[in-house]
């Protein structure tokens, strides 16, 4: 597969091809996921949630992030890998986000980061971008956020919720963002975003179709739980029916003492045997 990099992203927004991105933590993900043919892959905060069972993305540090995405450069082959910012490491100051960026960029070798919030942080990505960082923006229900939002909600009801969103995204592109989540965000709210970007591709979790592009989270689409199921998220496999049938039949053959077979077994000659006391 052909390395996708932003320009690619940026043609093919132009080119009115949809774009494809999921999350992954790890090297096997990485590797599966590229073999299927995925342009882009998020190392999402939602690690936090999905891999190590926090109960919001909000405990996960940069240490953390780092290390799985490192993870993921190994397996990935020909994907763009943006590395997620966790909460606070780049709120409380520019310079903050800028060294904890570069760490991204200088330790893990991904092609960008993405970061949470709409005007607030332009000043951030344009200096990021300026120094050669490139930047994915995040609006709508942003989950590092989500006690300030009351709750995991649908964002831009409202007209002035609406216009807010679409002026975060503007100024996202203008201060340099290649690309833009937009999450749990009103179809038609989505559509115009995208519509009035001239460059910036919007991607979608929960934003219906009208987006550049889609991304979901690995876990969610492949079946990995059967606990609670977002909305947005199509289940295209259940893994975790496949996991647990799988442990069922290993511990049936242990019991049974029917595994390991003769097949699994290495053999040592019997004049070996003989000489031992």
């Amino acid at each position: 597969m052909k390395q996708i990099t932003t320009a690619t992203i940026k043609q093919m927004k132009q080119n009115g091809e949809p774009i494809t991105m999921v999350t992954a933590y790890d090297y096997a993900m990485a590797k599966n996921v590229c073999e299927a043919g995925i342009e882009m892959i998020l190392v999402g905060d939602s690690l936090g949630n999905v891999v190590l069972g926090y109960n919001s993305t909000v405990p996960v540090t940069m240490e953390e992030m780092l290390h799985h995405t490192k993870a993921v450069m190994r397996g990935a082959q020909g994907a763009l890998v943006v590395g997620d910012m966790p909460f606070m490491s780049y709120q409380a100051s520019v310079v903050d986000g800028m060294y904890n960026a570069a760490r991204f960029l200088k330790e893990t070798g991904c092609a960008a980061v993405k970061l949470e919030g709409g005007s607030e942080v332009c000043e951030l990505v344009h200096k990021l971008t300026q120094a050669g960082i490139p930047v994915v923006g995040h609006i709508g229900l942003t989950p590092q956020s989500v006690n300030q939002l009351g709750g995991f909600k649908v964002q831009g009801k409202s007209a002035a919720a609406a216009q807010k969103l679409l002026d975060d995204a503007r100024s996202l592109e203008q201060a340099g963002a290649f690309s833009i989540v937009l999450e749990c965000v009103p179809e038609l709210l989505a559509k115009k975003v995208t519509e009035s970007l001239q460059t910036a591709a919007t991607i979608g979790i929960g934003a219906g179709k009208y987006c550049d592009g889609q991304v979901l989270v690995c876990n969610d689409l492949l079946g990995f739980t059967d606990g609670f199921c977002p909305k947005f998220v199509k289940r295209y496999a259940d893994v975790h029916g496949e996991i647990v049938n799988a442990v069922k039949g290993y511990i049936a053959d242990v019991k049974a003492r029917s595994f390991p077979a003769a097949e699994h077994t290495f053999k040592i000659d019997d004049d070996v045997l003989d000489k031992l006391y």
